[in-house]
């Protein structure tokens, strides 16, 4: 099982990547293959080959494979990486979704509404699959990729070389399942509390030069998003969530393969809601609404698609991949105007983003002790956002001095709507160039540069050093240094031209009138680390990052909708430090993170229209922590592996620690001048795997118990800069699961 953090060097960039891929696709890691695949170097064949034997075409398959993943290694970055065993070991499986596995990493920190924050950074993570970025949905509740799709998935952080762009905190790469290693499949079925069930079901397999993956789970329960009350169960938080997969592949060649894959997601959720609550405002005659009956829904659909072509020659490799993405989310707020007598106003809100592009990467060999990389990316989007508020009229100053009424007061308890309506089409465009150096047989520089543009809602470009050097001590230690200068542009899925005037004189008006457009963020960021390796399985590793900001990017929900909107603080910096341990032997395998670190902003610059006077007042002259910044993050797990007479059966366990995400000062003076609560939460599962002969050989059963001591912990308060409803933890929940592999 792979799950450690690896400080990754020139030398683990490429030979030693043929075991570990094989080893996550369920092989030994002693798989045995030929010096020339490790390499990647493969002879030319001719235009039409006839069929291989499937063995050949197994090596050829994993060969590129390999040659991919060399056009752009993570060197000089953190990476962590979850293989298809770890990720079954772990309590729930992959019936769980990813950010519940990314919270095992180190410096990874819990959010509301599945968001998580990599080194104290408010999302900014790039999503990848085989290597080929996918534009970031609408952000929402659910999470778009299924972990059953994955042979492994990475977490590549730290000071990123220049083939990486964008999105800069992290990078999560999926290594997709692609059937080449045979025919088959698996059919399963896991649920428990909360009205929990989930059915899945993949597909696999080749034939010749042809291979195919697909997978589908569809999910239904009462945990859509987290509970705003410290109650076991919540009121009306239903959700059902569908998310299919389809990979198929073409080896044309022993040097090339054309892939097509995609998928969806396809998420339905109930808005919980919060006894108690006190109407605000009459209308049409009433003034007396239950607020446990609120009736908001919220739906989410992304499609995805990928066309990859990719040629690996003797010291020539590339890939060129053609890409789009169709984001949307509506949100329905109640239809008895319940949101109007609580808020004063409801939004009915439709957005949605068509993204399509190209990312085109190679690398060339020059010698003996240079690597050349070179790339580009392209991406055109076009945004739209209807947003139709019903509202109340209001006193305005003009009424005042003609009628006894107070500004801001209701006049009229009959509602009636705004349409607030806008579209974008706006472009990425990006190239970098960097080069291998291996100065040593054990230092290596990899250096380099990219320069991005972007045109949309803000018209900014940058040009970007980057640089990594990283000093194999001995065999078993490793130093890296590096710097990267980063430049993430606003994401523009999530911006809107808002119109604040078409609302002056009803319950929605703004006191902030005018805002400026969100702005790119730059940075300069600096990291070091060390990993040590032990004879006897142990490996520990500590790294230290500083970064320092220009115009920081930041996003808090606004408004009734669910849906997250991006500001810039003038200034801001971070820090952190982040260690982390891995012992695997034998049957055993155990792991630990820890990481301290904060983030802080000053000077709000950009959409001032979401923000109190007073709250801008302050900020402008002081640093405050992020909403988002946590002092201190902790997880660990493990498992044991107990052979048996029927398989093997694998106790597990993990947990992660908070300190507490930030909240309103408790003395009313400072923006997020407060901290939340620290919590511990623990999970556990058992699982038996049926290996013999036997109608039982390929069923598995599970049984888990997440939240083990139903710790009460509260995530958000609902206080804070930019931060919306107040949301608590997953209680305490008991899960069993059966599946069955064919084929």
């Amino acid at each position: 099982m792979n799950r450690s953090i690896l400080l990754v060097s020139a030398a683990a960039a490429a030979l030693p990547a043929m075991p570990a891929l094989a080893q996550a696709a369920g092989q030994p890691a002693t798989s045995t293959v030929p010096d020339s695949a490790k390499r990647a170097t493969v002879q030319q064949s001719s235009p039409n080959p006839p069929p291989a034997p499937a063995s050949n075409i197994v090596i050829t398959g994993r060969r590129l494979d390999v040659a991919r993943d060399s056009i752009t290694p993570s060197l000089g970055a953190s990476q962590y990486t979850f293989d298809k065993e770890a990720l079954e070991k772990q309590p729930g499986g992959t019936n769980l979704t990813l950010n519940k596995s990314l919270l095992q990493a180190p410096g990874v920190v819990q959010d509301s509404y599945g968001v998580i924050h990599v080194r104290n950074e408010h999302a900014n993570l790039q999503y990848r699959l085989n290597g080929v970025i996918v534009p970031e949905s609408i952000s929402g509740f659910g999470t778009t990729f299924d972990p059953r799709i994955a042979s492994s998935i990475q977490l590549i952080t730290g000071t990123l070389p220049a083939q990486y762009g964008y999105r800069t905190s992290g990078v999560i790469n999926f290594r997709t399942q692609s059937g080449l290693l045979g025919n088959g499949g698996e059919v399963g079925v896991y649920g428990g509390s909360f009205g929990w069930i989930e059915p899945s079901a993949m597909i696999q397999g080749s034939s010749g030069n042809f291979s195919y993956f697909g997978s589908a789970s569809y999910l239904r329960n009462n945990l859509g998003i987290e509970n705003p009350e410290p109650t076991t169960h919540a009121i009306h938080d239903r959700t059902t969530q569908f998310r299919p997969f389809a990979y198929v592949s073409d080896i044309l060649s022993e040097s090339s393969r054309i892939s097509l894959f995609g998928g969806s997601f396809i998420g339905k959720f109930q808005i919980p809601n919060v006894t108690g609550e006190t109407p605000a405002f009459t209308v049409n005659g009433v003034s007396d609404f239950d607020s446990t009956k609120l009736d908001q829904n919220q739906k989410e659909i992304t499609h995805y698609g990928v066309l990859a072509y990719q040629y690996a020659g003797n010291t020539f490799n590339a890939q060129v991949a053609p890409f789009v993405r169709y984001t949307e989310t509506r949100f329905t707020p109640d239809p008895n105007h319940g949101d109007v007598i609580f808020n004063g106003f409801a939004d009915a809100a439709k957005l949605s983003g068509l993204a399509a592009g190209v990312q085109a990467d190679a690398s060339q060999t020059l010698g003996s002790n240079h690597t050349l990389r070179f790339g580009v990316f392209f991406q055109n989007e076009h945004t739209k956002s209807n947003v139709v508020s019903t509202v109340l009229p209001t006193c305005t100053e003009a009424d005042a001095s003609e009628d006894e009424c107070t500004v801001g007061d209701p006049i009229s308890d009959v509602p009636f709507t705004i349409t607030d309506k806008s579209s974008k089409t706006g472009q990425l465009y990006g190239v970098y160039v960097q080069d291998e150096w291996k100065l040593t047989p054990t230092l290596t520089l990899n250096y380099g540069a990219r320069f991005d543009v972007v045109h949309a809602f803000t018209h900014e470009s940058q040009l970007s050093p980057r640089a990594n050097l990283v000093w194999r001590a001995t065999p078993l230690t490793t130093f890296h240094l590096g710097y990267a200068r980063n430049f993430t542009p606003p994401p523009q899925e999530l911006i809107s031209t808002r119109d604040v005037a078409l609302f002056n004189g009803t319950t929605k008006e703004s006191e902030i009138q005018t805002a400026d457009p969100v702005k790119a963020e730059r940075e300069h960021y600096f990291d070091a680390g060390v990993e040590q390796r032990f004879n006897g399985g142990l490996k520990l590793a500590v790294d230290a990052y500083y970064k320092r900001k220009k115009n920081l990017l930041d996003e808090g929900q606004f408004g009734s909708a669910v849906v997250l909107s991006p500001f810039n603080y003038a200034k801001g910096y971070a820090w952190g430090v982040e260690l982390s341990g891995n012992y695997t032997h034998g049957p055993i395998d155990l792991y630990a993170n820890v990481a301290r670190g904060q983030e802080k902003g000053k000077d709000i610059i950009s959409a001032q229209y979401f923000f109190a006077p007073d709250e801008l007042a302050f900020i402008q002259n002081h640093y405050i922590f992020t909403d988002h910044s946590q002092k201190w993050t902790a997880s660990g797990g493990g498992s044991y592996t107990l052979k048996n007479g029927l398989g093997s059966l694998v106790p597990t366990m993990d947990f992660i620690y908070a300190s507490g995400l930030r909240t309103d000062d408790p003395n009313g003076i400072v923006p997020n001048g407060g901290a939340l609560p620290s919590y511990w939460v623990f999970n556990a599962g058992i699982s038996q795997n049926f290996d013999g002969p036997g109608a039982l050989k390929g069923v598995s059963i599970r049984a888990d118990v997440l939240n083990l001591f139903d710790n009460k912990y509260q995530i958000r308060s609902g206080t804070g800069v930019g931060v919306g409803a107040p949301q608590w933890g997953q209680r305490r929940g008991f899960f069993v699961g059966i599946s069955k592999k064919f084929g």
